[in-house]
């Protein structure tokens, strides 16, 4: 019986075949533990994977490392197919808040937005034609059309190169879950790669500009800050591989420089082209040096053959 049991007695948790067990089993787990503690690294290599780009000369912008704005003032927008969140970059001021906070307060969604109707009615007609592509928002504003377009599923290239604008994104990106579908860049579009002074219009952040005149053309009174601002043109970002479903540019007069730069993305064959939405506003145009007729002329030069307006904004097609 003595001997019986000693065959049966259960073995010491340190004996040399569990020791051997334990190590790997260990080492397997400090790997996840480590991984998981570095969530910012995790998300900015897979924001450069998920759309297959190959190395950029400037890096997407980190939400992770970006300081967070506050007060952040979000709701979802009203009257859209696709709901999203997004967040407020101007408040307004104390005797005169922004007219999204008032209807907050009311209990009201907050406006929708033209541009977020124009994208959601595009990517949805072109889904239905069997086209599954990025959508690329020069301008980004604080999400209105990306969180538009992620709300479809759409995988989203922002541009944007206000600093406030980009800590709203990034509520956006939060908001929304939206981090595996968004890749921004602290950048403004165009169509040579270094730096350009932006004038920033405090307390109208939309319609900050390139351009100082563009961007103090519809509000004289307001405060107006030059900052210097990274460029890149979109073929520089956007790989001949990736398709592209549809190309908004809002950038208070800037688009010709924008459209040169995606010119290999503007002359690719028609079944693989993108849709354009452009603000045309030939007071803006002129602000920075260039003209309606202009644009027309390069779109036509790359296929660009049917635009229609829609308000101060122009649908571009290629037969």
């Amino acid at each position: 019986m003595a001997n019986a049991w000693k065959r049966d007695r259960p073995s010491s948790l340190f004996a040399p075949k569990k020791l051997l067990l334990l190590i790997p089993i260990s080492l397997l787990l400090l790997f996840f533990v480590f991984k998981s503690s570095n969530p910012s690294q995790d998300l900015a290599i897979s924001s450069i994977k998920r759309l297959n780009f190959f190395p950029t000369p400037i890096p997407p912008f980190d939400c992770l490392k970006c300081t967070q704005a506050s007060p952040v003032f979000a709701n979802l927008v009203e009257g859209v197919k696709y709901p999203f969140l997004f967040s407020l970059a101007d408040l307004g001021t104390p005797d005169k808040p922004h007219k999204n906070i008032q209807r907050m307060l009311k209990g009201k969604r907050f406006r929708k937005p033209d541009i977020s109707v124009s994208v959601q009615e595009v990517l949805e007609k072109m889904r239905s034609e069997g086209r599954e592509g990025i959508f690329v928002d020069v301008g980004a504003n604080v999400g209105m059309a990306t969180f538009a377009a992620a709300a479809m599923g759409f995988r989203v290239l922002a541009f944007e190169p206000v600093f406030e604008n980009l800590q709203r994104i990034c509520d956006g990106i939060f908001f929304n879950r939206a981090d595996h579908l968004v890749t921004l860049f602290a950048a403004a579009a165009s169509d040579r790669l270094g730096n350009i002074t932006f004038h920033k219009l405090v307390g109208r952040l939309d319609n900050s500009a390139i351009s100082e005149t563009g961007a103090r053309l519809a509000f004289k009174s307001n405060e107006e800050i030059a900052v210097e601002v990274k460029t890149i043109p979109l073929d520089e970002v956007i790989p001949e591989s990736e398709p592209v479903n549809l190309l908004k540019i809002d950038v208070q007069g800037w688009e010709y420089h924008v459209l040169k730069g995606a010119r290999k993305l503007l002359s690719r064959k028609a079944s693989e082209a993108p849709y354009i939405i452009y603000e045309e506003d030939e007071r803006l145009l002129q602000a920075s040096n260039s003209s309606a007729t202009e644009i027309r002329e390069f779109l036509t030069s790359v296929g660009y053959t049917h635009c229609t307006q829609h308000g101060t904004d122009a649908h571009c097609t290629k037969n």
